[in-house]
């Protein structure tokens, strides 16, 4: 089961699976609960309780330009509020939008409306700030054949959406978590003994486990990357290497395993590493870090 749902998790299709649905729906029900707590939305009531009940259309807009990511959590916001339809989208995530551009077109209750919109776009910023910042590494290195990864630094239950971002942003996904694949660092093997045990290691649980886990190693170095080939791992991580390390490892491996391109990542720098031949290049900052990208929701006049 483990093994479907992280494929299915990585998949380069830009649905949300059922297991990022459900990641979704405990996540609005936390958002809405530490908005609303028992009160409910007590300035929406008190303002414009008389009008509450009647219709209104409403448009979410860009308010910037960038790459879409979680439309389809916007209509499963305002789905909570049972009064919300009919409601449109207006574009598709992993689709470029301009500022001003309308995005989703809603008409129904005023009131719900007023109380649910800032939960809708905060879900919508986030992720399509996810993408935004995706896409710009992705068109950094177009022209190489480096792809474009993400990591495990995501924001805690958020995972499975904000990987989910990445891909709009035409990024792909490294390992979902812990589960499924080896990924040896510094401290594992440091813990193990050095490259050869740590690799006999695992290979020796996963006959045990009856499993086929790919198995990649962080080096450091060239002895390193030359140590990792001699154990017969799946993919190595260039670790922080500087830009001649890496060119020199890229010769050394000479495409037997896929190499990855790690640490101190910035779009300054992302082309010059690309140009070094590596296939991968993983970089926390697309979860860690993504400014979001700002919308707005209005009312408009019937």
């Amino acid at each position: 089961m483990l093994h479907e749902e992280a494929a299915l998790l990585k998949s380069e299709s830009l649905k949300l699976n059922p297991f990022a649905l459900r990641a979704a729906e405990t996540l609005i029900d936390l958002a809405l609960a530490e908005d609303l707590r028992e009160c409910g939305d007590i300035t929406t009531v008190a303002v414009a309780r008389r009008d509450l009940d009647h219709e209104v259309p409403a448009r979410i807009f860009a308010k910037s330009e960038g790459v879409l990511a979680g439309l389809p959590l916007v209509a499963q916001v305002f789905a909570r509020a049972h009064a919300i339809m009919p409601y449109e989208l207006l574009a598709e995530d992993g689709a470029r939008v301009e500022a001003g551009s309308a995005v989703v077109r809603l008409h129904g209750n005023a009131g719900a409306i007023l109380t649910y919109e800032r939960t809708a776009l905060n879900f919508l910023q986030r992720l399509s700030g996810i993408a935004t910042l995706t896409r710009k590494y992705v068109e950094a290195v177009a022209g190489t054949k480096a792809v474009i990864l993400d990591t495990r630094k995501t924001t805690p239950g958020w995972r499975a959406l904000e990987k989910y971002a990445v891909r709009c942003g035409g990024g792909q996904n490294h390992r979902m978590g812990l589960y499924d694949m080896f990924l040896l660092k510094e401290n594992h093997l440091a813990a193990a003994g050095g490259i050869t045990a740590a690799v006999r290691r695992c290979r020796e649980y996963a006959v045990q486990q009856g499993e086929q886990w790919r198995l990649e190693v962080e080096a450091k170095n060239i002895a390193e990357v030359a140590e990792c080939l001699q154990a017969g791992v799946d993919q190595i991580m260039l670790d922080n290497m500087p830009l001649e390390e890496m060119r020199k490892a890229v010769d050394l491996v000479a495409g037997r395993v896929p190499l990855e391109a790690s640490g101190n990542v910035n779009l300054e720098r992302v082309a010059a590493i690309a140009a070094t031949g590596v296939d991968y290049i993983s970089i926390g900052a697309l979860t860690h870090s993504a400014p979001v990208l700002d919308f707005s929701l209005l009312i408009l006049p019937a």
